[in-house]
Formats: structure tokens, sequence, C-alpha cells
């Protein structure tokens, strides 16, 4: 598995303040660390060279979720969509990317102390972040990838719900991604606790039978992907192909046409075969193809209608 080389950009925000990376530092003892009790989005930024700008995706959908994974751990934020989104802007511009980038804001629980609660105490903090990098492509998006089906099952959501990006959760997604590694696939696919499938280590999965899309619902311990959402909308507006949302048994992955993650950090990533059965369409399939072009053509400012789903930021 090749290492996905990391540039961070020269600023970060902590607290209250935008700061040099190097100075935005917690302290080891800081409860998000030392029991996961923080949340966190991925967005994405695209340079578009020809215009020489760069356009935030989604920007203020990934905050509006943050604020909904906040709710669920009880985090208490003490900015808005707005005034994060206005941190998002800022740091961009102080950065200043000349490619492709990821940003990362979070929130998580600052206090120094022992027990994994800390509601109600004396010393109870929390905290804002945001971290910035250049980022191309997280998985291969220009092939069909292998994948193993794990045989660790996704987090039920009565245990941690996989619709709040917390980050203690990614344990979860951690031993899955290791056992395929390890066993020469490039990514794996979780089931739920009753063998329907559920989604990829960190991405959302769609199945592609006889001209359909097909995704498992959001009662299937899934993230509530925005890219998933999205791509429902482009297929049906673009494509003219309605997804069907409902449970998928394994079986149905190994006779699947096409299939294909997505998210904010992976984008579309075609996936060639499930457990070593190949799929109709070792390399990307047609629908694939054509998703992932109108989506990338979206993301860099190249279909007009769609630019509402960006943000432009002018440095």
């Amino acid at each position: 598995m090749a290492v996905i080389p990391i540039s961070i950009h020269k600023k970060a925000f902590l607290g209250k303040d935008f700061v040099d990376f190097q100075d935005a530092k917690i302290s080891v003892m800081s409860h998000g660390f030392m029991y996961g009790t923080a949340v966190f989005e991925g967005i994405r930024a695209y340079w578009n060279p020809e215009k020489q700008k760069l356009y935030a995706l989604h920007v203020r959908e990934h905050l509006e979720r943050l604020l909904k994974s906040c709710k669920i751990l009880r985090l208490k934020p003490y900015y808005n969509v707005d005034q994060m989104t206005e941190k998002v802007v800022q740091l961009l511009k102080l950065n200043q990317p000349k490619c492709d980038a990821y940003i990362r804001p979070s929130w998580f629980k600052s206090c120094l102390r022992i027990g994994p609660c800390v509601i109600g105490s004396a010393d109870e903090e929390d905290c804002f972040t945001i971290t910035s990098i250049d980022l191309g492509d997280y998985l291969n998006t220009s092939k069909g990838i292998s994948v193993q089906v794990s045989s660790w099952r996704r987090l039920s959501d009565n245990a941690i719900p996989a619709r709040g990006k917390i980050n203690g959760s990614y344990v979860n997604t951690a031993l899955s991604k290791a056992n395929a590694v390890l066993a020469g696939y490039d990514d794996s696919i979780f089931l739920t606790e009753e063998g329907h499938v559920a989604e990829g280590s960190a991405m959302n999965l769609f199945i592609i039978r006889d001209g359909k899309l097909i995704t498992s619902g959001v009662t299937e311990n899934i993230l509530e992907g925005i890219t998933r959402k999205f791509i429902i909308e482009i297929a049906r507006a673009e494509l003219g192909l309605e997804t069907e949302v409902r449970a998928i048994d394994r079986s149905e992955l190994y006779i699947a046409d096409e299939a294909f993650f997505c998210g904010t950090g992976a984008q579309i990533v075609p996936i060639g075969s499930i457990d070593n059965y190949e799929l109709s369409n070792t390399r990307p399939g047609n629908i694939t193809i054509k998703l992932q072009k109108i989506y990338n053509d979206i993301c860099r400012a190249k279909i007009d209608k769609y630019n509402h789903v960006l943000t432009e930021i002018n440095y």
C-alpha cells in the first residue's frame, strides 16, 4: 500500500486564534486524545489551474454535520456554522494552496482529566481546531481497486453511532483496513451484525445492477454521507438514473455489474474485485466513469449550475 505524502500548511486554527502549525499543540493529557472524545469533518478544496482559483466543496453541509456530531457526543461548540465557515475560508486564504487541499475542522474535549466522562465537571472544556494540507487522491481513482469483506463488523448505532464522525470510532476502521491491506487488498467493506452490507472502511458504497444504483440505507450503521447524497442527486439529474436505497446482501456484491466507494476524502473510487470475485467491469465501468467525470467537473467549477455547492476562495 502506497503511503500518502502529506504537505502540511503553514497556518492552523486552535481555540480562538490562527497560529503557526508548529504551535498548534494540545496536551497529551487532553481528554480528546486520551479517550477519543472528539468529532471531526473532512472538507476538500479543488484547485482549478485554468481559473487559478480554489473551490471548497460542501463547506456548510460539512459544518452542519459537525455540529450534529457535537450534539451526539455532548460537546458544547462556541461557534455556529457561519462562524466556522468564516474560519475555514480565512485559513485557506492564509495558507494559499495552489493544488487540491484537505481541511479538517474538529471539536474535542480539552480538559486534562482521568475518567471517560466529564459531563457536569467543573473543568469541562471544549476546543475547536482546523488544519489543512495538500492532498491528491486518497485511493486510486483511475482503476478498479481490490476489496475484502471484513471479518470486523461495523459498530452498531447503539454502541458508537457511525452517523457521527467520532474520532474514537475510527479504531473500527483502522482494524478493518489493516487486515485488508495485510491480506493484499486495497481496502475493505464492513457488514453489520445482521450480515447486511454497511459501507467501506471510511467511505460509503454503491453497487450497480442492471443499470440501477443501489446503496445501503442510513439505518445500516453508515455515515450519512454528503457525497453519497450528492451522487444520488447528480445520477438522477445528469444520467437519468434512479438509486435504490435498501439493505444489501453480501452475495449481491459478487454479482454486481459495477461498484464504487464514495466520500469527500475518497471521491469516487471504482471497485474491480471483491473477495477475489471480479466484477463484470474490472476496469472502471461505464456508469462509474460518467459519474466520476461529472463529479470532478463540478468540484472544479466547470459546470456552472452546480456552483452553489462550492465556496470560492479568493487570494
